[in-house]
Order: structure tokens, then sequence, then C-alpha cells
């Protein structure tokens, strides 16, 4: 039994959410995110909340009924407040800076790498070494982050790199002659 599916996700003022079979839209302040539902779930609305139905018997059900709450749960909070990851550039001229629709880094690499920002996604560079990503997907958002880190993470002996603002890197010691 799915304790998160039991909970109604709601809906704060400004917010739109049309259910439609098992396509369901949410509308708000920061854009429109779209959801296909899985086949066993369903959902309606009772009094500015959003309720998820499923078949009680079934545990696949009940597990796509708690994926489902979830994923329902962040477009709302992604339409009305958005998401945001922050990523910290860490080594002796490492740089980040946007450029019109593309963020260039300088990664100590040969050439400077130029990443094109997708649909529905804002990149910032509030200084040479902080990047922040903003959007409404919450999926988009950590995709983008982990795409932008891939260029050159954190190495374990000195540290260099691009990390999330919150990650712990663990460090190693140098060998000894």
């Amino acid at each position: 039994m799915s304790r998160i599916a039991k909970n109604p996700v709601v809906i704060p003022t400004g917010v739109d959410i049309n259910v439609d079979g098992s396509n369901i839209t949410v509308k708000g302040s920061k854009g429109q995110l779209t959801q296909v539902l899985h086949a066993s779930v369903n959902c309606e609305i009772v009094d500015n909340a959003l309720q998820v139905v499923w078949d009680q018997a079934d545990r696949k059900a009940s597990a796509q009924a708690g994926t489902a709450r979830a994923n329902i749960n962040n477009m709302v909070t992604g339409v009305s407040v958005g998401f945001e990851k922050k990523l910290t550039l860490i080594g002796v001229g490492y740089r980040a800076q946007v450029k019109g629709k593309a963020l260039s880094l300088s990664l100590g690499l040969s050439h400077p790498v130029e990443y094109p920002m997708p649909v529905g996604i804002t990149i910032e560079a509030p200084s040479q070494t902080e990047i922040i990503v903003k959007g409404s997907d919450k999926q988009q958002v950590g995709q983008v982050s982990a795409e932008i880190r891939a260029y050159r993470p954190p190495e374990p002996y000195k540290g260099k790199g691009i990390r999330y603002a919150d990650e712990h890197v663990v460090r190693k010691e140098a060998k000894k002659k």
C-alpha cells in the first residue's frame, strides 16, 4: 500500500490542472507541463486538491500510484515556484559565462566548451565560478546540471572540477615515495 499516493496534491492559487483520461496538464506562472499517467492509475480533483486513485489489491498499481503522485507534485511545484540547481567550478583558470543562448566553459581543455541551453531552461552565471540552472521541469533541470558536470567531474586528489554546490567530494591522499 503506497503511503505517498494517499496524500493529496494541494493545488495552489494560480495553478490550473486539466485531467483528460491518462493525460495531465499543469499550467502556472512558470510554464506548462504535460505527463501521461500509467494505465492502472487515475486522478480526480476534489476540494482544490488532486487525489490519485488506483486498484489497492495490485502491488504494481500501488507503486505506479506513488510515482504518479510524486511526478504530479513536482509538476505543480515546478510551474508555481520552479526548480534550480547550483554548480561550482573549482580549479585554477576554470571559468563560466553565458553568451547568448549558450554557456561557455573554460575547463583547462585546449578549447572552450560551448553548451547550448535547451528550451525551458535558463542558465545564469552570477560569477565566473558559479552556474545556476533554473527551470520548471525537475527532471530536465537535473539532467542539464548532470550534463554540465560531466564535462569535468571533480577529481579525488585536488577536488578540481565542476561540482554541485552541496556536494561533498571525498579526497584521497597522494602517493608517498
